[in-house]
């Protein structure tokens, strides 16, 4: 009797979580991203969207605010949004698949992650390749690009299309026009502006409260400028080819020499000593405050934080309008006299659409259909700058944006993460200022230059398994090694725990998949 009523009260708690969780599944929130989604019904004709993006900034757009309105105005949608600080996107992403209350897009930063190859091909996501001929701005996907962010062939979301030279340096060229110094061509170069910026007062104020490059926490596909360092040195990009065979990047000597060079900058504060922690959502503003005079990231970053240089100095009445405070290049030549770029995928993470929340096809096509709309040229202008006449004004043809930063950020900056950019970037031009021109330049130029990895298309199952545990020995060992908690001895005793760990079991997958792409 008694365990029949034992097994009585464990079958009616089975029973309530059941219905706990199917009645979540049913539910719906525009308020918190921690509620049910529910799915994208219409109760009053607009189309209920949640949609969990990341944000670089600590101010974002709120919800039903003038620029999110006028998108929902232009393509019959109530929108949610889930803003999740970069620096913590990984796992809050991770959180979020593993809970099953998930919005109806959520952007995926790393396609080849295994907590979504796994949901993927579990069926947890829709797979949108073959519906996409069906809209005029998502038909037009580039294939490479589609092949890049596929897995095992099949697409389960839309790339955010990027250009593929994209990473480079940008540095503040007031300082080093002050020092006399030339834009960096080497890394002996490179590093004697870091050693300028930090001991020769490039501000000018009297004070040593200035260092070289800021870096920020390494998380999911950021690295920091590391990922880009480590190529100047010969170091593959993820993999190398030696006899034949795929060899992990961290087992080349060239990777290890550049770890090396991390280090001396950290030993020399030449870097910022929190960068372990730093969250990239603040990662300019060291540059913008004055105080460090590099970063290695996407080109097209050093026109922004020009901008919020002259939008800081305009305020104390000291801004020069016509001068240019920041200067960026493709990188710098290596040891050996060659110039090596990190290229992107052509993609910058992807939108997908779990099925949890979009429970219908009929569902699925009303929300590809609101992000086509999202790509038409007006709507891409709109995301990425607001409303004419208050965030922005048209002069001489060019867009000119409001130098109040604050408005920006609080009703413009971030909506642009959910654009695919499908065909292509139509939005509505900036004046081209010779910094937008060499920008544009060097990218193109990057991609003479660029390192690709020869497994960029490969899925694996054992790093579906086991790849966020891999990673984080590696990423763990090497910010270890650069603090000089790791001497080389324990840095490699680190990849052979790598290895035993299942590295070994990836390297020998990762090789068959190699060996039958070359037949």
């Amino acid at each position: 009797m008694a365990n029949t009523k034992r097994w009585l009260s464990m079958l009616i708690a089975a029973m309530m979580i059941v219905t706990l969780i199917a009645g979540c599944a049913g539910g719906n929130s525009a308020n918190s991203g921690d509620q049910d989604q529910g799915s994208a019904g219409a109760d009053d004709g607009a189309l209920n969207l949640n949609i969990m993006l990341p944000i670089f900034k600590t101010n974002y757009p709120k919800d039903g605010s003038p620029t999110a309105a006028e998108i929902e105005k232009r393509t019959g949608t109530k929108i949610h949004f889930e803003w999740v600080p970069n620096a913590s996107y990984a796992d809050k992403f991770n959180i979020t698949l593993a809970s099953g209350k998930l919005p109806h897009i959520i952007y995926v930063g790393d396609v080849k992650a295994s907590s979504f190859v796994n949901a993927a091909k579990s069926g947890a996501f829709w797979e949108v390749g073959p519906y996409l001929k069906d809209y005029p701005n998502l038909s037009q996907a580039n294939p490479v690009i589609m092949k890049n962010s596929s897995i095992e062939g099949k697409n389960y979301g839309i790339y955010r299309g990027r250009n593929l030279g994209r990473n480079g340096m940008a540095f503040r060229k007031d300082w080093l026009d002050k020092l006399g110094m030339k834009e960096p061509e080497t890394v002996d170069d490179f590093y004697n502006m870091l050693k300028a910026f930090k001991e020769q007062d490039p501000d000018g104020n009297g004070q040593a409260d200035t260092y070289g490059m800021v870096l920020v926490k390494w998380t999911g596909q950021w690295a920091s400028g590391f990922d880009t360092i480590k190529l100047w040195f010969n170091s593959p990009n993820k993999w190398g080819v030696k006899d034949g065979k795929l060899v992990p990047e961290h087992e080349y000597p060239e990777y290890l020499e550049a770890l090396k060079f991390m280090k001396k900058l950290y030993d020399e504060k030449l870097i910022n000593s929190d960068f372990p922690v730093m969250d990239s959502a603040k990662w300019t503003d060291p540059i913008v405050n004055n105080k460090a005079g590099v970063i290695v990231d996407v080109v097209d970053g050093g026109a922004r934080i020009d901008n919020r240089i002259h939008a800081a100095l305009e305020k104390s009445g000291q801004d020069q309008p016509d001068q240019h405070y920041i200067d960026v290049n493709g990188g710098v030549k290596g040891p050996d006299g060659q110039l090596r770029t990190l290229p992107t995928s052509g993609f910058s993470g992807i939108l997908a659409i779990p099925k949890s929340t979009v429970k219908t096809e009929d569902e699925l096509k009303k929300v590809l259909k609101f992000l086509d709309q999202l790509n038409d040229a007006d709507n891409q202008t709109l995301l990425n700058y607001g409303l004419e006449g208050k965030h922005y004004a048209i002069v001489d043809g060019a867009v000119e944006r409001s130098k109040d930063t604050v408005l920006l950020e609080s009703e413009v900056e971030g909506l642009n993460q959910m654009l695919a950019f499908i065909p292509e970037d139509r939005t509505a031009k900036v004046k081209q200022t010779p910094l937008l021109i060499k920008q544009n330049a060097v990218q193109k130029a990057n991609e003479e230059f660029i390192v690709n990895n020869p497994a960029e298309a490969f899925i694996s199952k054992v790093y579906s398994q086991k790849g966020s545990q891999l990673d984080n020995i590696i990423n763990d060992a090497r910010i270890k090694f650069i603090v000089g908690q790791l001497d080389e001895a324990g840095l490699k005793a680190a990849f052979e725990v790598w290895r035993n760990t299942g590295g070994d079991e990836l390297v020998n997958e990762m090789n068959e998949l190699y060996a039958n792409s070359e037949k």
